[in-house]
């Protein structure tokens, strides 16, 4: 076997189909978000990001820069091991507890990141409950579908956000065995929302456990930042909420809610949270900051809101093929691997312009978009350039303006 031969194989297979991701070297300027540096072939120079998760700035924040400062002088870098050995620092404590008191639930529990705690949150509370089924969204992220293979239970798909569906497959399950229904409540390629309440209301019709991804609307909806099910007073009948801390919390983590007891099973059990060394106090102390800012930052909610409705306004006035969008998310129709490389390469090398594009497996086959996520921060002189820019590459690439 010569092993460099078939891994080059690979990569070219992904290559050819025009999917071949290429990391983009940029480095954000403090205070400056969404303005940043790009490092490429022709030396460095500025562009405007227009594709971060990052969608309030707060990565930026004074607030948070202070307190991460502040912990890293007083605490150091590292939390120096695992939750159980060493690793619970004070910072970890306190930020469970703030996340608790923001999805109003009994308790939290910190992760590295949001994809691990989807997957040992659900391949553990899967497992521990003998022949439990989960009704799992099509649409759900990687995560959660890895979570419930590694659980090894049995799993049933729904259509996205189709509740009839979903009771369909319920009313055909033995109404004795443990149930999980898993799904997101802003879907970030689609930019569109889960009927929370209809998925509850499920459940307590058919006895089964609730498991809501918000990590696309943490800190961007409710009157705190608590996210969707907040908005629509729905949180005390999410069994258990997920979310993260890397993105419009600006810092980097994972974490759940719920009760005592799912978060008691979670800590006990689940080998992705055991295992892990934890999270750094540095960042514990950033996202606990930025979570206390936002719960009384209902403006700059309000302002992102704005910025991408308007946005979506000028895309439409420009006839260019906006996908609908009942959330913040705004995507941009474009069908083909290689012309949304070519529009997303021509932004960057002409214009400045960082917006990614958007390729299987993350979307469909011939669903490849351009994602933008307008901020607070992204001006109208910004949005009105950005037009322009793709105005032109899309008349010399004669891309279809129809979504």
């Amino acid at each position: 076997m010569d092993y460099e031969a078939k891994f080059e194989e690979a990569i070219g297979a992904l290559k050819s189909e025009g999917r071949y991701r290429v990391f983009m070297d940029i480095a954000r300027r403090k205070g400056a978000f969404p303005n940043a540096r790009h490092y490429g072939d022709g030396g460095e120079r500025d562009i405007v990001v227009w594709c971060s998760n990052d969608y309030l700035g707060m990565g930026q924040h004074p607030d948070v820069i202070a307190a991460m400062e502040e912990a890293l002088h007083t605490n150091g870098a590292g939390a120096g091991g695992t939750r159980n050995i060493s690793g619970t620092n004070h910072y970890h404590v306190l930020l469970e507890d703030e996340l608790a008191d923001l999805h109003n639930k009994e308790a939290a529990l910190l992760f590295t990141s949001g994809y691990i705690s989807n997957d040992a949150t659900l391949s553990t509370i899967a497992k521990i409950l003998p022949g439990c089924v989960v009704y799992s969204d099509e649409l759900n992220h990687a995560s959660m579908i890895e979570g419930v293979r590694h659980s090894g239970q049995k799993k049933l798909i729904f259509r996205h956000n189709d509740v009839e569906h979903l009771e369909e497959l319920l009313a055909q399950s033995d109404p004795n065995v443990p149930k999980i229904i898993a799904f997101e409540s802003v879907y970030s390629m689609d930019g569109d929302i889960a009927p929370i309440e209809a998925f509850c209301d499920l459940a307590d019709k058919y006895n089964a456990l609730t498991y809501l991804d918000e990590v696309h609307a943490v800190g961007l909806y409710g009157q705190r930042g608590g996210g969707v099910a907040e908005r629509e007073g729905l949180m005390e009948r999410v069994s258990i909420i997920e979310g993260t801390l890397g993105k419009a919390f600006g810092v980097m983590g994972g974490y759940i809610t719920g009760s005592r007891n799912v978060i008691d099973v979670v800590r006990s059990y689940a080998s992705g949270f055991i295992f892990t060394t934890s999270l750094s106090p540095v960042l514990a102390a950033g996202a606990l900051a930025s979570i206390r800012h936002l719960k009384t930052a209902n403006h700059l909610r309000e302002k992102h809101q704005e910025r991408a409705a308007r946005l979506k306004d000028l895309f439409r006035e420009a006839d260019l093929p906006v996908m609908e969008s009942v959330s913040h998310i705004v995507p941009l129709w474009v069908g083909d691997p290689t012309l949304c490389k070519q529009v997303s390469d021509a932004l960057m090398d002409e214009f400045g312009i960082y917006v990614q594009p958007i390729n299987y497996p993350t979307v469909p086959r011939g669903t490849e978009r351009l994602r933008f996520t307008p901020s607070p921060n992204h001006t109208d002189e910004m949005m009105a350039d950005l037009v322009s820019a793709l105005n032109i590459v899309w008349e010399r690439l004669k891309i279809t303006r129809a979504a």
